[in-house]
């Protein structure tokens, strides 16, 4: 309970809003293009290797309860859950040492994206049929053609775009990281 309360300084809470119009903009930028991918926790990711797991999960929810109740994507409040579990898993990759390089980075991104995937294809495929308004639902239709069921395209889909999703997520974040000074990043709690 101690860790969790010397994460929310002022600095944090400044920052969580800032992150979450990061993933808002990212994100619906994305949407609008209709790419197979989704970039909208880049935020997320960052506060987490900032503070740590608790703000980090804060951000990914709170992305996700704004985007439903804006209207920009109705559907997000369903992927709540999985927003919570990249920032936790971020922060304990941050805490293990595995956003020091771009190649870590970009490792611990791939591993973040898997997990995704695992958790959020049963979402997709059993609360929206598949079908959540984004690009990706051009590969959940090809590999539909395939003769794949639902949950099955839905999982390979999110096998296939989520681990490269994250890995972006993860190297610009580690750009992000490489590029703040020092100074500032021994403001947050959890920086070494």
């Amino acid at each position: 309970m101690e860790k969790m309360k010397k994460e929310f300084t002022t600095l944090t809470l400044v920052l969580i809003p800032v992150a979450i119009a990061i993933n808002l903009a990212i994100g619906q930028l994305v949407v609008a293009l209709k790419l197979p991918l989704y970039l909208d926790s880049i935020g997320t990711v960052l506060v987490a290797a900032l503070v740590g797991p608790w703000a980090g999960a804060l951000t990914g929810v709170l992305s996700n309860v704004i985007w439903t109740i804006t209207g920009w994507f109705p559907q997000a409040i369903a992927w709540a859950g999985v927003a919570a579990v990249i920032g936790i898993m971020a922060a304990a990759f941050k805490q293990g040492g595995w956003l020091k390089t771009w190649w870590q980075s970009a490792i611990s991104g791939g591993i973040t994206g898997l997990v995704a995937a695992l958790l959020s294809a049963p979402i997709a495929a059993y609360v929206f049929g598949g079908v959540t308004g984004t690009g990706t639902d051009v590969l959940v239709a090809a590999f539909r053609t395939f003769g794949m069921d639902m949950l099955g395209a839905n999982m390979t889909q999110g096998v296939v775009s989520d681990p490269i999703d994250k890995l972006i997520t993860f190297v610009i974040v580690w750009a992000v990281l490489s590029a703040l000074p020092k100074r500032l990043k021994a403001r947050f709690s959890d920086e070494e």
